[in-house]
């Protein structure tokens, strides 16, 4: 398994993951011209993850925002995600948002009523 880190622009997020511990970390803002394409090496790194992963696996979503296509590819990670956690890894998601941003957090709440593992909301006083 190979580990991912992508530096963050202004319009791209910062991704790192460590395949080793179980650690997915998204930060910043997420507005890429092709979310598609630029979720994709993190998406290939779970599925390949999805064939041996840590008994846990948490996540971190630091986003302070991200467009209706990165909120696409979101999912995609979270169904993944699912995959992994059907698996018998234990999948933690930390949905870090500030605290004046109620459309952060209807977001994070939004996914965790669709998905079959933890989405626990973290407010923080700024990302």
């Amino acid at each position: 398994m190979s580990d991912l880190k992508i530096e963050g622009t202004p319009k791209t997020p910062t991704i790192e993951f460590n395949s080793k511990s179980g650690y997915i970390l998204i930060k910043g803002r997420s507005i890429p011209e092709n979310s598609v394409q630029f979720y994709k090496p993190l998406i290939a790194a779970l599925e390949d993850y999805n064939k041996d992963p840590q008994p846990n696996t948490n996540v971190d979503i630091q986003l302070d925002y991200f467009n209706t296509s990165s909120s696409k590819c979101l999912l995609d990670i979270f169904k993944t995600l699912e995959v992994i956690h059907s698996r018998n890894s234990e999948v933690i998601v930390n949905w870090c948002y500030d605290e004046d941003d109620d459309d952060m957090l209807e977001a994070g709440e939004d996914y965790q009523d669709i998905l079959k593992f933890t989405i626990k909301m973290i407010s923080i006083k700024e990302i």
